[in-house]
C-alpha cells in the first residue's frame, strides 16, 4: 500500500466541529503525493486496491466476456464539488446498520474514489451484479449487514485472483492463517481463498465473529483489516474507549484509511450519478451448476468431453492453481455453465480414464507441498534499515522459521538492501 499523509487536525475533525463550514477540496488538496515524506505523526493509507490499474482489471475473463461501456451514458471527466452538508445528508440517508459518519477523513476517501479512482467504481458497478447474490446470501446466513457486500470492492476491486503484497488472496483477501480458521484450505493445487462461494461464506462468518467480539460493526470491519489484536490494543491505549474515531490515533495507518474507504465505497455505489460516473453495463452470465469430483481430474479431460474453453473453465474455478483437480485428495466442486454439465455426467467413468497416461503420467498427483516451498506464488520483500526477521515475519503474518527456510538462511542476520522471498501462507 502507498501511504497518504493526513494532518492530525484534519484526520480527527468531526462533523460537530464543521457545522458552519463548506469545504471544496479535491483529493489532491488533502493527500500528499505518494512519494512525499510524511512528517506528521499520523498517516493514512488508501487500500491497496486503489492502486490497481483499470486496464489490468478489465483484462480478467469475466470483464472481457460480460462488461462493456455504455455508449449512451455521458460521463464527466471532472468530479463535481459539493458542500459538506450535502455529503453528510447523503451518507445519513443510506439504509445501513453500519454507521456512515461524515468528516474530513471520509471526505478524502470519497474524493479519491470519485476522482482518480472513478474507473474502478464504474467497473465495480458493472461487475457487482455477477457476484452480488453470492455475497448477500452469505451475509444473510450469518446476520451480517447487507452493506458489507461492498467490502470486496475495498479489498480487491472485485478482482477474483487479487493477491496483496502482504500475502492476502482472493476477492475477500484472506491471509493464510485466518483462512485456515474458516476451513479455507491452501496447498500446491488448491487455494480456497480464490473460491468465491467459500470465501464469501468464510468472510461473513469471520465478520460475525468479530462483531460478537467487539459489539460494534465499525470495529468489526476494522478488525477484518488489521486483526482483532490490533483493535484490542488500540482500545487499551485509548483508555478503554470503543468508538472507531476515539481509537483512530492508535490504529495501524492502513486501518485508519480502511473504514473511511468502506464508507466512501457505499457512498460511491449509491451516488455515482451525481458525480458523473457511468456504470459499465454487464450481460447476464450463463447459468451455472456444480459437479462434485471425487477422483483426480485434469482440465484437459473436462474440456474434451464438454467443449468448454480453458479460459472460461479457469475463470469459473479460480481456486484450482494448476490443471489438476485433486478429487482423490478431497471432494472438489467444479463450477460450469449448465450446458456443459450434461456431457460430463453422461461420460461417467470415461471422463477420468480419457488420455489418463497423458494427463497423469506418474499415476499419482504431484506432491502437495504444505510447506509452500514449491509454490510459484510469492512476494519479494526488500529489507529496510532497522528491520529484523522478527519484524518482517509479523508484517507478513508468518514465522522467522518459515522465512529462513524459504530463503536458505543459516542465521537471523539480514542486511538492508537484500531481498527475501515471502511465500503465500
Amino acid at each position: 500500500m502507498r501511504g497518504k499523509c493526513l494532518m492530525l487536525a484534519l484526520a480527527l475533525v468531526s462533523m460537530n466541529r464543521m457545522e458552519a463550514q463548506e469545504v471544496y477540496a479535491d483529493s489532491t488538496d488533502v493527500f500528499m503525493d505518494s512519494t512525499a515524506v510524511c512528517t506528521d505523526s499520523l498517516t493514512v493509507e488508501f487500500p491497496e486496491s486503489m492502486d490497481f490499474d483499470i486496464d489490468s482489471i478489465m483484462g480478467i475473463w469475466f470483464a472481457k466476456q460480460y462488461l462493456s461501456y455504455d455508449s449512451d451514458c455521458m460521463e464527466g471527466s471532472v468530479n463535481p464539488k459539493f458542500s459538506d452538508t450535502v455529503y453528510a445528508e447523503r451518507l445519513s440517508s443510506l439504509p445501513t446498520i453500519v454507521e456512515m459518519p461524515y468528516n474530513y477523513v471520509t471526505r478524502s476517501s470519497i474524493d479519491a474514489y470519485m476522482g482518480r479512482n472513478r474507473n474502478i467504481i464504474s467497473f465495480a458497478l458493472g461487475m457487482l451484479p455477477i457476484y452480488e447474490d453470492l455475497f448477500v446470501e452469505a451475509l444473510m446466513k450469518y446476520n451480517v449487514p447487507i452493506e458489507l457486500k461492498y467490502l470486496p470492492i475495498v479489498e480487491s476491486a472485485l478482482k477474483p485472483k487479487a493477491y496483496s503484497r502482504a500475502g492476502a488472496a482472493g476477492m475477500w483477501q484472506f491471509i493464510y492463517s485466518t483462512g485456515r480458521k474458516y476451513d479455507l484450505q491452501v496447498n500446491s493445487l488448491v487455494d480456497d481463498r480464490y473460491d468465491i462461494a467459500k470465501a464469501s461464506d468464510a468472510a461473513a462468518h469471520h465478520l460475525r465473529d468479530l462483531y460478537d467480539m467487539f459489539g460494534d460493526w465499525s470495529l468489526a470491519i476494522s478488525a477484518y483489516n488489521c486483526g482483532p489484536g490490533n483493535i484490542t490494543k488500540a482500545i487499551t491505549r485509548s483508555g478503554g474507549k470503543r468508538d472507531f474515531w476515539d481509537i483512530y490515533p492508535y490504529l495501524p495507518r492502513e486501518t485508519r484509511g480502511y473504514l473511511p474507504a468502506f464508507i466512501a465505497v457505499n457512498y460511491a455505489m449509491s451516488f455515482y450519478k451525481e458525480h458523473g460516473i457511468c456504470p459499465m453495463t454487464s450481460a447476464r452470465p450463463s447459468q451455472t451448476d456444480t459437479l462434485h469430483i471425487k477422483h483426480n481430474l485434469h482440465i484437459g479431460q473436462v474440456m474434451h468431453y464438454s467443449g468448454i474453453s480453458q479460459d472460461e473453465l479457469k475463470a469459473l474455478n479460480p481456486q484450482y492453481l494448476t490443471e489438476v483437480i485433486p478429487g482423490a485428495y478431497r471432494t472438489c466442486v467444479l463450477t460450469l455453465p449448465q450446458q456443459y454439465i450434461k456431457p460430463l455426467v453422461e461420460a461417467g467413468d470415461s471422463l477420468y480414464e480419457y488420455d489418463k497416461e497423458k494427463f497423469f503420467p506418474k499415476s499419482k498427483l504431484a506432491y502437495i507441498d504444505d510447506d509452500m516451498t514449491n509454490r510459484i506464488t510469492y512476494i519479494t520483500h526488500k529489507i529496510k534499515s532497522g528491520e529484523t526477521l522478527g519484524s518482517i515475519a509479523i508484517k507478513y503474518h508468518t514465522t522467522v522459521k518459515n522465512i529462513k527456510n524459504w530463503n536458505n538462511l543459516k542465521s537471523d542476520n539480514i542486511r538492508a538492501g537484500k531481498t527475501l522471498r515471502i511465500y503465500n501462507r
